[in-house]
């Protein structure tokens, strides 16, 4: 069920469907880098400004699924106008600054973006734009981006599957008279 919350700008209320913490795992796969699985930390947040604010942390895991390096952090962005496009300004932990511009679908919660405009520091790799589909299947958020550099055309690199997390003290907060103990309630 996609909630909207009281505080949101009305203008996002398309874009609700974001809204959250999320988590899981993909995959990771371009030329000249190692192949592997990765998981994702997702934060999609509002101030009542006309914007979300975006946040999202990645790792290689290895065979078990434990952390063994970070692979990139992004933050940025999101805004959406009455004709239901949407722009996103991001910026990448390896040096790169992007602006993205796409459409939300008609009658489903599914955004395609492409890069508008790319800035590099010197020290970032090769890369030349990008494009990504985020849609909300039966709950969860499912991305993939694909890449290109000068020297690889644009291909698919990472998707994933995230699942949204609910902090439980949120849902505590509508329970009246919880008991101090926690062992009380049972009883």
């Amino acid at each position: 069920m996609i909630e909207i919350p009281s505080d949101l700008n009305p203008d996002l209320v398309p874009l609700a469907f974001l809204l959250g913490n999320w988590e899981g795992a993909g995959v990771f796969d371009f030329p000249g880098a190692d192949k592997c699985n990765f998981g994702q930390e997702v934060t999609f947040t509002h101030d009542g400004r006309d914007f979300l604010e975006y946040v999202s942390h990645t790792w290689a895991l290895d065979g078990e699924g434990k952390k063994v390096r970070p692979l990139e952090t992004e933050t940025g962005y999101w805004r959406i106008d009455k004709d239901r496009k949407v722009e996103v300004v991001m910026v990448r932990d390896q040096g790169v600054a992007e602006i993205w511009y796409g459409d939300l679908a008609a009658k489903k919660p599914q955004i395609d973006l492409v890069t508008d405009a790319v800035a590099r520091t010197a020290g970032s790799g090769p890369y030349s734009g990008g494009k990504r589909l985020y849609g909300y299947v039966n709950g969860d958020l499912m991305w993939v981006g694909e890449k290109a550099t000068p020297e690889v055309e644009l291909r698919p690199y990472m998707s994933a599957h995230l699942k949204k997390v609910v902090d439980p003290r949120e849902w505590a907060k509508d329970v009246k008279d919880l008991p101090d103990d926690g062992i009380a309630f049972f009883k």
